[in-house]
């Protein structure tokens, strides 16, 4: 396996990647690292967790010219969640190149401060297709600059019906820019897009136990599918889970029947505020709330390290949409675990999904299960922006509401919000104590999220 020291990357660069503790690299960085640094247009094939995006960060980053203030690169991705993802890796590997400016721009928040961040000027951009090309349709930031464009999850996209949207944002773009196509499926519509706007480019598909991880899949047939969810957590002693539904009604439905049986659950779909799609996230992985109800469209991009399994609470319609719910398991090396549950409706339904397994019926359980949520969390009306950092809320908890270490879980800080998780059994006596504690001698607005 190669090493990053095999390749020529800027002084800055490398000594980014050693403070991130990133040594050799994926299949899919040594394969496509070389053609990107080479400033030639590139069409890899590579799923979620293969290490993709420090291969095209990397990429990016390379050629940036910090002292010319334009936008050099743009990133597409298919969510705002992925997009903001992608953006942190980006600023975490430019933080020792200095003065890189990496700009949001996606749907779900006001444009007027997007506008204003605009102005000031940026390096790059990474945003959704929606978003990106409104603010270009405005006349918003000049794409003259732009020397590379990506495409992140390009399948995932054009199955999200951006292919329109994304191919006028290429037709702002100069035809000299080096274009990057990343995708883990190739249907024909792609074909459209790297026809018309890449320049001869290189093919690569990697190879690698990341990228393939083994994914161990089961259908179960049951025609009364909620009572069928309790038995299939106890059945494989499943702690944490996203569980899929083909519409947001669906998944509204289904969070509410769950939290009305006592299986604490939270949903996630494309009509929800970022705010609420963030807290929700947020709550996920904190540990908060042990089940999240997602569509199609927010599943995506989501990065759940240590997720016990997905469920398929209907049936996909498509099997790139089976494809990538499934991949939300089994990351980074790790085996995952996929439930489908098809009533007989939906049995012709699943075969055409070509997969390899055929339905079983459920196993009958009698055993009475409860599925324990281990961390509740509080949310801090302050964040980055005012200077309150992780340590702080650290401090607070242990000196002045006599918490241990260990039972402060995971810290997430936004520009102005804060969020801890606590062990659950303490949160509520801690937050009692702590809504009019101040912190770093200010009192901040607190809430006890469930």
């Amino acid at each position: 396996m190669s090493t990053f020291d095999s390749i020529t990357l800027r002084k800055p660069l490398k000594e980014a990647l050693k403070r991130l503790e990133f040594t050799k690299m994926t299949s899919i960085q040594s394969s496509a690292l070389p053609v990107i640094l080479q400033k030639k247009d590139c069409i890899a094939q590579a799923a979620t967790g293969s290490g993709k995006t420090l291969a095209f960060g990397l990429g990016v980053l390379e050629r940036i010219n910090p002292k010319m203030f334009g936008i050099q690169s743009l990133i597409l991705c298919p969510t705002r969640e992925l997009a903001e993802q992608v953006a942190k890796v980006i600023r975490s590997l430019a933080s020792e190149i200095g003065n890189i400016k990496v700009l949001t721009l996606c749907g779900g928040v006001p444009m007027k401060g997007q506008i204003h961040s605009l102005k000031h000027g940026a390096h790059i951009i990474v945003g959704t297709p929606g978003r990106v090309l409104k603010l270009l349709q405005m006349e918003t930031f000049d794409p003259s600059t732009i020397e590379s464009v990506v495409l992140d999850e390009a399948d995932q996209m054009i199955d999200m019906g951006f292919i329109e949207d994304i191919t006028a944002i290429l037709n702002f773009t100069p035809p000299s820019r080096q274009s990057l196509l990343f995708s883990a499926t190739f249907p024909e519509s792609i074909q459209a897009i790297t026809s018309e706007f890449m320049k001869n480019p290189v093919m690569i598909q990697a190879e690698h136990a990341i990228s393939k991880p083994r994914i161990e899949e089961i259908a179960y047939i049951c025609n009364d599918k909620l009572p069928a969810i309790a038995k299939v957590l106890h059945l494989h002693d499943i702690t944490n889970t996203i569980i899929f539904c083909n519409t947001k009604v669906d998944a509204n439905a289904l969070c509410d029947d769950l939290n009305r049986l006592g299986i604490h659950a939270l949903t996630l779909h494309g009509d929800m505020e970022q705010f609420d799609r963030n807290e929700a996230i947020i709550q996920f992985r904190n540990l908060s709330a042990p089940i999240l109800v997602a569509t199609d469209v927010a599943g995506r991009g989501i990065d759940i390290e240590g997720l016990d399994a997905i469920i398929n609470y209907e049936v996909p319609i498509q099997n790139e949409r089976y494809t990538h719910r499934i991949g939300r398991t089994g990351r980074a090396g790790k085996n995952g675990l996929a439930i489908t549950l098809v009533n007989h409706y939906q049995y012709e339904r699943f075969i055409e999904l070509q997969r390899s397994i055929t339905p079983i019926e459920l196993p009958d359980i009698t055993e009475k299960f409860s599925l324990k949520t281990l961390m509740r969390t509080i949310c801090i009306d302050a964040g980055k922006k005012e200077k309150l950092r992780a340590g702080d809320i650290v401090g607070a908890l242990i000196n002045e509401c006599g918490l241990t270490q260990d039972e402060i879980g995971k810290i997430d800080q936004q520009d102005h919000l804060s969020y801890v998780a606590i062990i659950r059994n303490k949160s509520e006596n801690t937050y009692k104590k702590f809504v009019n504690r101040p912190i770093k001698g200010k009192t901040f607005r607190k809430w006890l999220l469930d």
